[in-house]
């Protein structure tokens, strides 16, 4: 059996960090799921221009829940884009598949803000839309499970919870930078110009963003965990195999915790918005305002309870958090209903609790899965639960709002996740401060050989 240093992260070199060199590990894990989710608040914040320019202007309902099915499908994508970058991470490395999926990404949303609408080339506008989103979500398919595993394996052990939460300060920057550039459309153009030409600019803006991120990937060296595997020739041949036949379990925790951070993020930063335009009846502008004003609490409060779940431990800070998203989930859209200071109240309530969540999920999930399945758990766990139950919410909200006639129904859909993440958590162990690099990483388990890496 292999032996060597369970946590890498524990020797005297590495317990004293480099402020720089842990800040460049922090930027190349936040930069992408930057990018990837400006180009989704884009996408979602600019959903009613999308339709009029890609689809057909006879029935506007019509055109939205298309737009909303294509954000869908896109995610729909994922799981695929996880199979493939997740166990291509586990073998050649995070910082080669967080290089090939931030370029992906870039490329296809660089082609969006490009692409000609439904008026100039007819039913090849939308064909090509779906073509583009696809190529977006299956490249998304590997940003989180890369980037998670890289700042996890990266940051010192007892400060990973702090550092790991910057994957969703990321996440927040991206949903407010697109909040803010929607908000000055919105204001600065009117609807002519917004359809003809000012909905190009968020994804044209993306391209430069992509490849300074680019830029900064490639100049990384990999985690240390990943090194010690590479050292001790104990990368698995079959990180997927692996996966399924010895950790289902911590793969179907791993999802419940997910699932219950998608649903609340898709529903607070995403559909909001559109809930308070078309049942509401907010303003645009007050809308995407709420949604700047929950993502800034988000970026203050999501280290802050990642700091948290490393002193307290990440249990007790995501089981609070679950818990309170169940006893007021229901309550909260109760109170929208009584006007506008009634929603910013529910809204702000709503952006705490998901901040609690935000700062925990990602490095409890990363903290289940050994070393050598690592990336491979992550991005399953992560794209499955996504595809399911985050890229949907739009779609079934707007779907069972109709059908019910209830504008109260997000309510009970965010209590229905926040039980299974409290199962999901109530069956895990505690995991701060815990080493990363385990006896399973060592086993005598099937390896990569020569003879394979010539085939």
């Amino acid at each position: 059996m292999r032996t060597w240093n369970s946590d890498p992260t524990t020797t005297e070199t590495e317990t004293a960090t480099d402020v720089v060199a842990l800040r460049k590990s922090v930027a190349a894990g936040a930069v992408g799921v930057f990018v990837h989710w400006f180009d989704w608040a884009a996408y979602a914040y600019l959903a009613g221009t999308v339709a009029t320019v890609f689809f057909p202007a006879e029935n506007s309902t019509t055109g939205l829940l298309a737009v909303f099915g294509v954000f869908a499908v896109s995610f729909g994508i994922r799981p695929i884009g996880a199979l493939v970058f997740g166990p291509l991470g586990d073998r050649i490395g995070r910082k080669r598949t967080l290089s090939l999926v931030i370029f992906m990404m870039s490329g296809a949303t660089l082609a969006i803000g490009l692409l000609p609408g439904y008026a100039s080339i007819g039913i090849a506008a939308p064909v090509l839309l779906v073509v583009l989103r696809l190529i977006q979500g299956f490249a998304a398919g590997g940003e989180f499970g890369s980037a998670a595993s890289f700042l996890a394996e990266s940051a010192p052990r007892r400060r990973r919870g702090f550092g790991v939460s910057w994957l969703e300060v990321g996440s927040l920057l991206g949903f407010l930078a697109g909040s803010f550039v929607f908000l000055l459309l919105s204001a600065g153009l009117d609807d002519h110009q917004l359809t003809s030409w000012g909905w190009r600019v968020p994804f044209l803006v993306s391209a430069p963003l992509g490849v300074i991120g680019l830029i900064i990937r490639n100049k990384i060296e990999d985690t240390p965990e990943y090194r010690a595997l590479a050292a001790g020739d104990a990368i698995p041949r079959s990180p997927v195999r692996e996966l399924l036949r010895s950790h289902k379990r911590q793969l179907l925790q791993a999802a419940g915790l997910m699932a219950a951070m998608h649903v609340p993020f898709y529903a607070v930063l995403t559909y909001l918005v559109t809930y308070e335009t078309d049942h509401l009846g907010h303003s645009a502008d007050s809308a995407a305002l709420l949604s700047t004003v929950i993502s800034l609490l988000g970026l203050v409060l999501v280290p802050l309870f990642g700091l948290l779940s490393d002193r307290v431990g990440r249990k007790p800070v995501f089981v609070g958090a679950t818990a309170a998203l169940l006893v007021v989930s229901t309550p909260a859209f109760l109170l929208m209903r009584t006007g506008l200071a009634g929603t910013w109240v529910a809204g702000l309530l709503l952006g705490v609790i998901l901040a609690a969540i935000l700062g925990t999920y990602a490095v409890w999930s990363a903290e289940v899965f050994p070393t050598r399945t690592r990336q491979s758990g992550l991005s399953i766990a992560y794209n499955v639960t996504a595809a399911l139950f985050a890229g949907t919410v739009p779609y079934l909200m707007t779907v069972l709002i109709s059908a019910t006639g209830s504008t109260l129904v997000p309510g009970p859909y965010l209590m229905v996740f926040a039980v299974g993440g409290l199962v999901a958590a109530l069956s895990l162990r505690e995991t701060a401060g815990s080493a990363l690099l385990r006896p399973e990483d060592t086993a005598d388990l099937p390896l990569r050989t020569p003879a394979d890496d010539a085939a």
